[in-house]
């Protein structure tokens, strides 16, 4: 045994047995199976252990089934809409994996799109379909781009999902919210290899739920499935509105790559597209890693499976470059923009080696990073079972004034970090009586006021019993004791959740456990929460049907809606989530369910200015509020980059407004941030892309 393997080690003996039984199982090929079987979660060593190991990459992707009952295909009746004649539609429902529908390539290629209809001959509730590929080694005809809808009549027919499939032979579920269906299509938009026109299928299934309750529009709604070639566990909002995600080498796992390269995705809100792109030129597995925007949008990605290294992506330039090594490596840390622009990061035992993963500092206009000796790890130490590979993950900070950092947990110990020269630190007192929060969520809805809601994690990173704490700090001066008050709880404990502030400063919360089981969907949360800080107040929201635990991530999207999905990427476990859905808040909703009528914004007198400016808004109605909120970039349930500012209008003549942006680098972070306006009911405009940066001359 490579003596690598001594970093498996946890304190105690009940963990290290936990562990090596999951590292065994594991090694067989079967742990996945096995640990949700026994209710024994996966314990993953560290990247480099597993290379040491001698484990080959998958060679297979394995999905989620969807969560209801196989419906008989006895009685089915398909139309299609182009087949070879010795491949019919029919042998797709015949329930045989060696035959499969081919659309016609003989005497002529038929064109995309391609259909094919499923009448079920009986309405069911449905929840998701399973589409198999063709299995006899040739991937000819291959689904990539995909759209399915549904029907109860065969003449209005509803969008339940779209997006990509990963180009290979395995099974593929697509999941969504139940509806009641008759008909089902799927249209082949493209060929997942673009080697030409067809398309085939083995088998298509469906699922249906064991009941179904219309959704209620003042508790918010899920959209169409969005299906991704990968399972995103990384992502990051661009400027043009466009969002990035990334799994790690391969598209449902994470182990056993060579550390080269990363699929990735772009998801298109504006035009529902989904796009696959593998980076290589980097020569970077960007799992794990820490995430921050620079003051130009571009996604800073640090360390992770490849612990070294920085790869930069420029949503402008639409590539990606290789940035300069970091001095010291890691794997699950947590990285912030500074006020001055530059990006600090601390922790990351689990890659690149255990224990003194001190802070270090990313300058992107020199490209170059220096150690910050002043900045200790040691301060925020979690006190979790399994030792320092655990204890120094997954930092809440934030970026504040005069070169500082606030870290908010995951500890019970709050500190501040002074990134200015060497680096010096100094602790900021307990949480209150919260203890240590591991993948809990620390959210600031208040910049200018320095308020922070912080919510759920567990003391232990895995087999842990998640809570429902929440509080709220609020920030004073810098190095001073912050004012922490406990509120009153969520309506369910939850940990590996997402966490995503809205321009009307309300909080939406989704996913997460009951029990801190990574790699385990058993006790999911499914039932999302709003907070409103109006009230303190945490009110359940429309439940949905797919499990989002560990591995998933969560953002606000430019039209005050959020993007929720992944979860897994563990190999040939059973909770690979190739998918994201849209939640839909109240606040852009009739009492219907129609979309509510929103302001907009006509014009802003600059969509580039520093802070202190002061901004004229015209809008087409009235307003009442205006709102900045930074771009996200999340990771295993850090967001670091979001945050809120409210601006309070003056004016309104016209429907024309002033408003001044708070005049600090540290409350207003340099780079993109969306301007929003909102009515008296609180549903916000279209967000205006704009940009904190220095004067001309001055910029960072």
């Amino acid at each position: 045994m490579n003596p690598g393997f001594n970093k498996l080690r946890i304190a105690s003996s009940a963990a290290m047995l936990q562990t090596c039984v999951s590292y065994a199982l594991l090694l067989l090929g079967i742990w996945g199976e096995v640990c949700n079987a026994l209710s024994i979660p996966f314990v993953a060593p560290s990247a480099d252990v597993l290379k040491a190991e001698g484990l080959k990459p998958q060679e297979v992707t394995f999905a989620a089934a969807a969560d209801g009952t196989l419906i008989p295909q006895t009685g089915w009746t398909v139309a299609v809409d182009s087949f070879q004649p010795n491949a019919p539609g029919v042998n797709a429902i015949d329930r045989d994996p060696n035959t499969f529908w081919h659309t016609e390539w003989s005497p002529i290629n038929a064109p995309l799109p391609h259909t094919f209809t499923i009448d079920m001959q009986a309405t069911y509730n449905v929840d998701g379909i399973g589409y198999l590929p063709r299995q006899d080694g040739n991937s000819n005809g291959n689904i990539g781009s995909h759209q399915i809808f549904v029907s109860t009549d065969n003449v209005t027919w509803v969008l339940v999902a779209f997006g990509m499939y990963y180009d290979d032979s395995t099974q593929k579920y697509t999941s969504f919210e139940t509806i009641p269906t008759r008909y089902i299509q799927i249209k082949a938009l493209s060929e997942a290899g673009n080697r030409g026109p067809w398309t085939t299928a083995a088998e298509f299934t469906v699922f249906a739920a064991s009941s179904y309750t219309p959704p209620s529009p003042n508790q918010g709604k899920w959209s169409a499935t969005i299906d991704f070639p990968l399972v995103p566990v990384s992502a990051a909002l661009h400027p043009n509105g466009k969002v990035l995600v990334w799994s790690s080498y391969t598209s449902s796992d994470f182990i056993g790559g060579n550390g080269g390269q990363t699929l990735t995705s772009t998801f298109d809100p504006a035009a529902n597209t989904v796009t696959e792109r593998l980076v290589t030129n980097t020569g970077h597995d960007m799992f794990c890693p820490g995430i921050s925007l620079d003051v130009n949008g571009r996604v800073i990605v640090t360390g992770g499976n490849a612990s070294p290294k920085t790869s930069i992506r420029d949503p402008t330039a639409d590539n990606w470059v290789t940035g300069a090594q970091l001095k010291i490596p890691r794997g699950y840390h947590a990285s912030t923009a500074c006020s001055d622009g530059r990006i600090f990061t601390i922790g990351g035992s689990w890659s690149g080696g255990e224990g003194g993963k001190n802070g270090e500092i990313y300058d992107p206009k020199s490209n170059a990073w220096s150690l910050l000796p002043g900045c200790p790890v040691a301060p925020m130490l979690t006190a979790d079972t399994a030792g320092v590979y655990r204890q120094d993950n997954h930092g809440w900070l934030f970026g504040w004034k005069n070169q500082y950092v606030f870290q908010a947990g995951p500890s019970k110990a709050m500190n501040w970090y002074n990134t200015a020269s060497s680096g010096a630190q100094n602790g900021a007192g307990n949480r209150a009586s919260d203890g240590d929060s591991m993948c809990g969520n620390a959210i600031m809805y208040d910049a200018s006021s320095g308020k922070i809601l912080t919510i759920g994690g567990s003391p232990n990173y895995s087999n842990s019993p998640s809570k429902s704490n929440a509080h709220i700090i609020t920030l004073g001066a810098v190095g001073a004791n912050p004012v922490v008050t406990t509120i009153g709880n969520m309506n369910y404990p939850r940990t590996f959740a997402n966490a995503v502030v809205l321009p009307s400063g309300q909080v939406f919360i989704a996913g997460g456990q009951n029990n801190a089981q990574p790699f385990s969907d058993v006790g999911s949360q499914l039932t999302p929460e709003l907070w409103d800080p109006n009230t303190n107040a945490f009110t359940t929201m429309t439940p949905n049907t797919i499990p989002r635990n560990y591995h998933s991530f969560g953002l606000l999207l430019t039209d005050g809606t959020v993007l929720v999905g992944g979860g897994g990427l563990c190999g040939t476990c059973s909770t690979n989530h190739f998918d994201a859905q849209i939640f839909t808040p109240p606040y852009l909703l009739n009492a219907d369910g129609s979309p509510a009528p929103r302001p907009s914004i006509t014009s802003v007198s600059a969509t580039v200015f520093t802070p202190g400016s002061r901004l004229t808004i015209k809008t087409n109605v009235p307003v009442t509020l205006a709102a900045l909120v930074r771009l996200g970039t999340t990771t295993h349930t850090v967001n670091t980059d979001q945050r809120r500012i409210s601006l309070t209008l003056s004016g309104g003549a016209g429907n024309t407004y002033t408003a001044s942006v708070p005049n600090d680098f540290g409350i207003t972070l340099p780079g993109f941030w969306m301007l929003f306006v909102l009515n008296a009911n609180k549903t916000p405009s279209l967000a205006t892309m704009v940009q904190v940066k220095k004067k001309k001359g001055g910029d960072f």
